[in-house]
């Protein structure tokens, strides 16, 4: 287990609760560099150590049984929602010892994804206000694969100054590079980064460049936000699931208003962005996000980068930090 109490003590999506129904209910995920496996008996959702308390094997290759149970795959061991072991196959008059028992962790659905925490939580699940409106459609995006820090990855999406150039013709120009003055602020609630404007070549599918403004929020060290500020509403939740130091799953939950585009059409978009984003943040040294200001330069279009490494070394992160 790790050594950092801010993320242990952390909500952390880990996969699509789809996705898991689509597995029979079972299945395994990588988080902080634990092996968990995710089933769902009814509407409960559990997470526990992938692992089998008789002989070691990954409970995720088990099936879930008729009686809301988790069967191991190897000597049929049976444990209920709770983790205790309730049937030995081979030795079905016995009782199975009280200390037969999975290790357990907290899991929660929200927003279409599984979140779990492998200690106590110390904050609620995010909040995500569009996700309970029902004028906007709802599409998930990822996973996207990087082998690079959790927040690396979140400051790069933080980060409007890099639209035109590695999103040229999409996010921004190079011929209109500038990022204005905004306002940032840092309070129990995280940060906040509003009135973020950014020059555009095709903002609203018109094809007529003009500027549009953006307001950031980050939420925890590993969940940030972004709303377009736009007679048409655009919303991305961004949620990182940190699976080693340097290796983290990225998911995008999108919701909007307008409906021109098919799910499938945005999904391709959102997926453009995120490989284009993926050379760049993997390259980028020391791996680990510098938490010490002196050891990179900054500018004033950084500003919320800069709240963003001041919040974390104020909580106390270590993990993907340096």
């Amino acid at each position: 287990m790790i050594d950092d109490p801010i993320l242990l003590n952390d909500w952390h999506a880990v996969l699509p609760l789809a996705q898991l129904e689509a597995a029979g209910n079972v299945a395994g995920a990588r988080l902080l560099g634990e092996d968990i496996v995710i089933w769902k008996a009814g509407e409960r959702v559990n997470a526990w150590k992938d692992l089998c308390v008789h002989r070691g094997t990954r409970l995720s290759l088990g099936a879930l049984q008729p009686d809301d149970t988790l069967m191991c795959p190897y000597h049929g061991w049976t444990y209920d929602g709770g983790g205790q072991c309730v049937r030995i196959p081979a030795h079905p008059e016995q009782k199975p010892p009280t200390k037969a028992r999975a290790i357990t962790y907290q899991a929660a659905v929200a927003y279409g994804m599984v979140w779990v925490c492998l200690g106590e939580p110390a904050n609620a699940i995010p909040p995500f206000e569009e996700w309970q409106d029902e004028r906007y459609r709802k599409i998930l995006c990822g996973a996207y694969e990087f082998q690079a820090a959790g927040p690396r990855m979140v400051e790069n999406f933080l980060d409007v100054a890099h639209f035109p150039f590695v999103h040229e013709n999409i996010l921004g120009t190079q011929q209109r590079p500038e990022i204005p003055d905004y306002e940032v602020i840092t309070d129990e609630q995280g940060v906040t980064a509003s009135n973020i404007r950014v020059f555009q070549p095709n903002p609203d599918g018109s094809h007529i460049p003009n500027w549009v403004t953006y307001t950031y929020k980050v939420h925890r060290p590993l969940v940030a936000y972004f709303r377009k500020e736009a007679e048409e509403k655009f919303a991305i939740l961004l949620m990182v699931t940190p699976i080693e130091e340097v290796k983290s799953l990225m998911w995008m939950c999108m919701v909007m208003t307008q409906a021109d585009s098919s799910d499938d059409a945005l999904r391709a978009f959102q997926d453009e962005i995120a490989y284009q984003d993926l050379p760049i943040v993997e390259s980028q040294r020391p791996e680990l996000l510098p938490l010490d200001l002196q050891a990179e330069l900054h500018l004033r279009s950084d500003k919320t980068a800069i709240a963003y490494r001041r919040w974390l070394k104020q909580l106390g992160l270590r993990y993907g930090a340096s």
